[in-house]
């Protein structure tokens, strides 16, 4: 696989339903373990400079692009993120290192 870059999963997340969002952390972990995704960020300190202000940022590396979105329509994750909708406002992109 040389040559594949990696990619992060970046989430800007504002909780509306915290039960119902620990529901899905407690399921997206593991799938997003299971593709390949480590967590470098998980809900720490940030500075808002620009744009919306959502409290809850995630930032995982997964070993590709391909790697990440595979993750986000696998049965484990739409499972979580079931629990996720209507329980937060999200913004979730994957962008590939380079």
């Amino acid at each position: 696989m040389s040559g594949t870059k990696a990619a992060l999963w970046i989430a800007h997340v504002k909780v509306l339903d915290a039960e119902a969002y620990g529901k899905y952390a407690a399921l997206a972990g593991p799938a997003i373990a299971k593709h390949g995704g480590a967590f470098l960020a998980r809900g720490g300190r940030y500075v808002q400079l620009e744009g919306n202000d959502r409290p809850r940022n995630v930032v995982a590396r997964f070993p590709s692009l391909e790697a990440a979105v595979a993750c986000y329509h696998s049965p484990e994750y739409q499972a979580a993120l079931a629990h996720a909708k209507g329980a937060s406002e999200r913004d979730l992109m994957v962008v590939e290192e380079g």
